[in-house]
């Protein structure tokens, strides 16, 4: 990552717009999110795009595994009710 904020939005444009023209040889589509990943260094818009799909990619993550959310576990082991769990 270079030290230079010029340096850094140059090479994340670059990427981005080399993300758009992924479908010609050496270039990829991969190229589009990484670009926005170096641009959300010193972008806070960029920036809170990121946050927020770290945010969902973890969930989702989560759930795939199997780990449920506080909510879920609370409902699952029966806290909360007034007969103190399952009937």
């Amino acid at each position: 990552m270079p030290r230079s904020r010029g340096l850094r939005v140059g090479l994340g444009s670059a990427l981005i717009l080399g993300g758009f023209l992924g479908f010609l040889p050496i270039l990829g589509f991969w190229m589009a999110p990484l670009g926005l990943i170096v641009l959300s260094v010193d972008s806070p818009l960029v920036r809170r795009w990121r946050r927020r799909l770290d945010v969902r990619l973890g969930r989702w993550v989560a759930r795939r595994r199997g780990k449920p959310r506080e909510s879920e576990a609370a409902s699952r082991t029966g806290d909360g009710g007034p007969t103190g769990g399952h009937p």
